[in-house]
């Protein structure tokens, strides 16, 4: 009967341990905790698993270099910035935050406010970026000021290893300029001599 009662309480402890182990409020999971003393594979497992889980969230941030004109217009300065990102969605995240424009003093946004960014969609080495029309009505600078939005569109782009080039298209379509200064008809290779 007291061996019974022995391995009734030894059962019951160590489902009490287990119960303790899974409480669903623990999230993390707690690496050494009384789940990994039960069964060490478990624990084990689950402390890969949340290291796991701790990988990818810090592969979804990345620092990258935006590029924005100085104050003269002459020159782009690297800004640096970190994005939310993973595959592909890392260039887009990238135009994204370079469209949000200086934070900084001695910066100016060149990109038109109204200009929405449709898509950055990658082919090769190649980065093609799709705006809304607005890039091209709303832009009022001259020729330095289309060779500043151009090269902070690209430098930013080919700051990415893979991407050699940048198309810049309009609505889905090439388009051959974009105030009459700069010949945009085909893929334009990173701008270096306009940085700071």
């Amino acid at each position: 009967m007291k061996r019974l009662r022995v391995i009734l309480l030894a059962v019951l402890a160590m489902t009490l341990l287990v119960t303790a182990g899974c409480d669903p409020n623990n999230e993390k999971g707690t690496p050494g905790g009384s789940s990994a003393s039960i069964s060490g594979n478990s624990g084990a497992s689950a402390g890969s698993a949340a290291s796991s889980a701790g990988t990818e969230n810090a592969a979804k941030k990345m620092n990258i270099k935006v590029y924005y004109p100085d104050e003269q217009g002459m020159k782009l300065i690297a800004v640096k910035r970190t994005i939310k990102a993973d595959g592909s969605n890392k260039y887009t995240e990238a135009m994204k935050s370079l469209l949000q424009g200086p934070r900084d003093k001695g910066q100016i946004a060149v990109i038109p406010k109204q200009a929405k960014l449709k898509s950055v969609k990658v082919k090769g080495d190649v980065a093609y970026v799709d705006f809304s029309q607005d890039l091209v009505k709303q832009f009022t600078g001259g020729s330095t000021g289309e060779e500043m939005l151009v090269g902070s569109i690209v430098n930013t782009l080919t700051e990415f290893s893979e991407i050699k080039k940048v198309q810049l298209l309009v609505e889905g379509k090439e388009i051959e300029t974009l105030a009459g200064h700069m010949d945009l008809s085909s893929p334009i290779a990173r701008m270096a001599g306009l940085l700071k």
